[in-house]
């Protein structure tokens, strides 16, 4: 049986011990099943949900032999089993509700077995091979087009899997042969950094997909895929510096991210736990199997959602992985150098600090390349960017668990404004507005990062736009660098120009208007924590705010529903110039604690310089993205960026380093690291 051979023992003899925890969801889950009437015809909505409701009941009957677990299964079996076509509003029989039923319906065949009688077996045998024959067919007939190869993209992960699984069932081994290349080609093209260009949302939602896949293979055929893919081994430790507090109920919401509350699958972590050995991950599915369940079951927009993967949560779990918490042997700051991405906390505790800057071309760089091949090569529409926003540049700051600088999450209608971007005369990017915005863009036209550093507490990088923008524009600079330091001050430069005179605007969203303090500052506020934003250039701008609206239909496959959400935007824009600079400096604390104090600009000889704080608690930012030469506030360097920190140093893209007429560094080759 899939998944199940020789374990079916040691399952049962651990139901009341070391899986009781899984075992309880899993009746409850299927209790649940019990009140529900499945429709007699197929609504116009996504029917997804049937796939786990007959591999949790033909589990739960495996497991106890209880007659009442296969009769309740087989309710739900024949209710989808009757339907002509599986999915109706979106391509039916070809696309995520057919991959969905796939698997579920193909488990449940293979854990009923032949306790299921002749009549009842057939017919499910029969709509199995009918509806897998249907996705076989588009697979074949659609080469290169939409999913079929759309390596970096859910619907692949999912439609691919169904099949697999109902070949693994029902003995189609071209089926499982093609489905399995498949895999192997999505396992080695994703990132080995493990960032996930689609966003948590949709990182929740597809990669539990590769691992059931990658599982079936394990099972059926006894071969570990697990084992080289560098993706799944690190997309936990991406997926925590994507938590926006210590508590890792929320996540940051750059890319497809519809809420903040859908970023956790506790059969994935426990999945890839045991897969890796992995205390991180084995901690972060026992945090949200006690502590978020519920909230993540119900306040989560992704659906099924997490109660459905009962029984992947119960097979996977292994209770010999030890649990380790994210504490100070873990980096609070990262670089994803795939998705363009670096992360910077003051901590894993509940009131740290998170900020998270991103530049990349969409799906990230591997996709972007490996996309464009394909494409050259063979006409293929591999890289699929129908979850990719224009949005390279944006930063998000949250604090104390709540969120000061936001993303918009999810729109269809995407456009730079919708992000703490820059824009131009009022625009965006080329070709932004429609929900495939980098669609069919010369390959040359792509956003990147330089200058990066994220190493103990310090975190900086420079990221490329101008390209992005319409070329009567005549953008030649949009590069805004972004640096953090350990005590998690943000200065954010933003060095612009073109060809002819444009008025440049500064554009910050946040869930709660800014309130004005009258001295170039803003305090940003939302719940136990505020900020305050403070612009040190230019002086003379016109000020603005107002509310964003952005709507969004997360799902082709249910039409009706929309979900609408209001940013609160604030605007700086100037003059109409060639040239223009924005320095700003954001600095979080507690909202109920006086609001923290303006930051300085300091006078510089070379290089804009930048001081927070007083005291012990005295950070000095100097920057020199373009000229590479500093002299302010006794510094003296040949280099990108100088931090200064509680008695360290950081430097970026340095050749010499004097401080306080100290001498630290001197080298012909460019250093970027953390100084003593």
């Amino acid at each position: 049986m899939l998944l199940l051979d020789g374990r079916l023992d040691t399952l049962r003899a651990e139901l009341r011990t070391v899986r009781a925890a899984q075992w309880r969801r899993l009746y409850e889950q299927c209790d649940w099943y019990r009140g529900q009437t499945p429709p007699a015809e197929h609504p116009t909505a996504s029917i997804t949900y049937f796939g786990p409701a007959a591999a949790n009941l033909a589990l739960a009957y495996r497991l106890t032999g209880r007659r009442g677990y296969l009769e309740e299964c087989w309710r739900w079996i024949s209710a989808c089993a009757a339907y002509p076509h599986w999915g109706k509003a979106h391509m039916p029989d070809h696309d995520l509700d057919a991959g969905w039923l796939l698997h579920g319906l193909s488990l449940a065949y293979s854990w009923l077995g032949d306790d299921l009688d002749a009549e009842r077996r057939e017919l499910l045998r029969k709509k199995l091979e009918l509806q897998g024959g249907r996705l076989w067919e588009y697979v074949r007939e659609n080469k290169g087009t939409w999913w079929t190869d759309a390596y970096w993209q859910n619907h692949n992960w999912i439609c691919w899997t169904g099949l697999a699984a109902a070949g693994y069932a029902l003995g189609r081994d071209d089926w499982t042969a093609a489905a399995r290349a498949n895999l192997e080609t999505v396992l080695s093209a994703l990132p080995a950094d493990g960032s996930d260009s689609e966003g948590v949302v949709y990182w929740r939602y597809g990669v539990p997909w590769l691992a059931v896949h990658a599982d079936l293979v394990q099972h059926a055929e006894g071969d570990d895929l697990f084992k080289g893919c560098d993706f799944l081994r690190n997309t936990v430790f991406w997926r925590l510096h994507q938590s926006a507090g210590g508590t890792f109920e929320e996540n940051i919401d750059h890319g497809d991210c519809h809420d903040r509350r859908s970023g956790h699958s506790v059969a994935l972590y426990y999945r890839l736990a045991a897969a890796y050995a992995d205390p991180a991950a084995q901690w972060l599915g026992g945090l949200v199997a006690g502590t978020h369940f519920w909230r993540e079951a119900y306040a989560s927009g992704v659906r099924p959602g997490v109660m459905p993967e009962a029984y992947l949560e119960l097979l996977w779990y292994d209770p010999q992985i030890p649990e380790r918490a994210p504490g100070a042997q873990t980096p609070a700051t990262a670089y994803f150098p795939d998705l363009g991405q670096i992360s910077a906390r003051t901590g894993w505790d509940a009131s740290a600090t998170v900020v998270s800057f991103k530049s990349a071309p969409g799906g990230g760089h591997r996709a972007w390349e490996e996309g464009e091949r394909l494409r050259r090569e063979s006409g293929w529409d591999a890289a699929s960017a129908g979850h990719h926003y224009p949005d390279a540049g944006a930063f998000v700051i949250a604090s104390r668990g709540a969120f000061l600088a936001v993303d918009e999450g999810y729109s269809n209608r995407k456009r730079a404004a919708h992000h703490n971007l820059v824009l131009v005369d009022g625009q965006g990017w080329a070709d932004e507005d429609r929900y495939h915005v980098y669609q069919g863009i010369p390959y040359e036209r792509r956003p990147r990062l330089r200058d990066v550093l994220a190493d103990g507490g310090f975190a900086h990088a420079t990221s490329e736009t101008a390209c992005m923008f319409p070329a009567d524009l005549g953008v030649t600079r949009l590069d805004r660098t972004l640096a953090v330091t350990p005590l998690g001050r943000v200065v954010v430069l933003d060095l612009l120009a073109a060809r002819a005179p444009r008025a440049w605007t500064f554009v910050l969203h946040a869930d709660w208007p800014a309130e004005a303090l009258g001295d170039d500052s803003y305090l940003l506020a939302s719940g136990p924590a505020q900020a305050r934003l403070t612009r040190l250039a230019p002086q003379e701008v016109r000020a603005a705010q107002g509310p964003t609206a952005v709507e969004a239909n997360p799902t082709s496959s249910t039409p009706s529903l929309r979900i609408d959400k209001t940013l609160q935007t604030l605007s700086v824009t100037t003059d109409r110039r060639p040239e223009a600079a924005f320095l700003h400096v954001v600095e979080c604390g507690d909202a109920f604690e006086p609001a923290p104090a303006a930051a300085e600009r300091l006078e510089a000889a070379e290089g804009w310089a930048v001081r927070v704080g007083r005291g012990a608690d005295e950070e000095t930012v100097l920057l020199a993205p373009l000229t590479r030469r500093i002299d302010a506030a006794g510094v003296r360097a040949q280099a990108a960026a100088v931090i200064l920190s509680g008695g360290r140093t950081a430097v970026v893209g340095a050749r010499a380093v004097e401080v306080d007429g100290r001498r630290l560094l001197d080298t012909a080759d460019p250093v970027t690291r953390v100084m003593a």
